[in-house]
């Protein structure tokens, strides 16, 4: 069967972004909430009610590693054995950062996305996804309870999308030039001067909240119990540590190809990462990751049905398919993260789920989440505002100057 992954090279243009961005979070700031608008609206998009017959395709946006056909490689591909099972053809566009995401399902084009905590709540409060009846999805039972219903895949206890899986934001070095092995976020901050030119970090307003983290631990004084709930003055000494890092940084990446290369290469020995970058570089790569001590940032992605899909039937299908046990081992494993559900730990390689504490319901909540930054303060605080993400958006531009 035909079908393509196209992976993204460039960056669009920042300025588009912002303005979307801006957009988005006018809309949760006008709710007073962090769970937008539109859950229970009778106004808004609708969940199925029942399926039909599949329309044979389906376009869905993702995370580079979510929706593998075999193309990158051989023996990596979960896709072909959806589309026999279905009849549904796959096409896919991976992305790189969340707002790439946001504004990539603003074309109508894609049927189904992978969305982050950092854009779902945007793509709900744009109405650019629709509920979800996941009573018409037989594999949701089985996905572990502590990823059901929380604030970035639900709204007003509305369903929005299905849990896939959930990891954490890591720290990569080059075990050769990063001497002795790095324990702490401080190689990337405040001792990054020694690797100046040759450190990296993720290119997004979100990367924000792993600075929020590295203070938490370094200054808590500033008084930051959540690093997505940052008032002024706390949002002023994220941006501050930022542009102090900013002069030692060689490129800021959100194509996970550039930051392999990177590494690969040498030309960037230390900086922000995901567990798939690693796994995918060449045998020999002197590399490894760890989880600081500070803690991380981290990801718990959901798959969400575009409101005007043109293929619904199918999307439904795709997210009851990568839900079963067989295809989100496969997927989950690949990219570097824990299943959505203990099934899944059936058909991956042996202590690969423990090494990510599969189930683990106490170490699952230990990783900052990434949420979407809002004036109601996440952190519950009602005595001060704090900075939503028009702000972060804005001071991120700042920040790369």
């Amino acid at each position: 069967m035909n079908r393509y992954t196209e992976n993204r090279r460039g960056r669009r243009s920042q300025a588009l972004l912002t303005g979307l961005a801006l957009a988005s979070v006018a809309l949760l700031t006008a709710c007073g909430t962090t769970q937008g608008s539109g859950g229970g609206s009778s106004e808004g998009p609708k969940a199925a009610t029942e399926l039909g017959k599949t329309e044979g395709a389906v376009s869905i946006l993702a995370w580079p590693g979510y929706v593998e056909d075999g193309s990158n490689d051989p023996a990596v591909d979960w896709v072909s054995a959806f589309e026999d099972e279905t009849g549904c053809t796959v096409t896919s566009k991976t992305y790189g950062t969340s707002d790439e995401a946001f504004n990539l399902m603003k074309t109508g084009e894609y049927d189904v996305v992978a969305a982050s905590g950092d854009a779902s709540l945007r793509l709900v409060a744009a109405g650019d996804v629709a509920p979800v009846n996941t009573d018409l999805i037989p594999n949701y039972e089985g996905i572990y309870d502590f990823l059901k219903m929380q604030s970035w895949n639900s709204v007003d206890g509305v369903s929005y999308g299905i849990p896939h899986g959930y990891g954490a934001n890591l720290l990569m070095y080059n075990t050769e030039a990063v001497k002795p092995a790095p324990t702490s976020w401080d190689v990337v901050f405040d001792k990054s001067s020694a690797y100046k030119g040759k450190v990296t970090a993720y290119d997004s307003p979100i990367y924000i909240a792993d600075a929020a983290v590295y203070l938490m631990a370094h200054q808590p004084d500033l008084g930051i119990k959540n690093p997505y709930a940052l008032d002024e003055t706390q949002l002023k000494a994220a941006v501050d540590l930022l542009k102090e890092q900013r002069v030692n940084i060689g490129e800021y990446w959100s194509d996970y190809l550039k930051e392999i290369q990177a590494f690969e290469t040498g030309d960037t020995v230390v900086g922000t990462t995901w567990q798939v970058i690693r796994n995918s570089l060449a045998a020999g790569t002197k590399a490894e990751v760890i989880v600081p001590e500070e803690g991380v940032t981290g990801w718990s992605d959901t798959w969400m049905i575009a409101s005007e899909a043109k293929n619904p039937n199918c999307a439904y299908k795709w997210l009851d398919y990568i839900a079963s046990p067989e295809a989100n081992a496969q997927a989950t494993e690949y990219f570097g993260e824990a299943p959505s559900n203990q099934a899944a730990c059936d058909f991956r390689s042996e202590g690969s789920c423990e090494s990510f504490h599969a189930g683990d319901a106490d170490y699952a909540s230990k990783i900052w989440y990434w949420s979407t930054p809002i004036a109601e303060c996440l952190d519950g605080r009602t005595d001060v505002e704090c900075t939503d993400y028009s702000a972060w958006t804005t001071a991120w531009q700042e920040i790369k100057g």
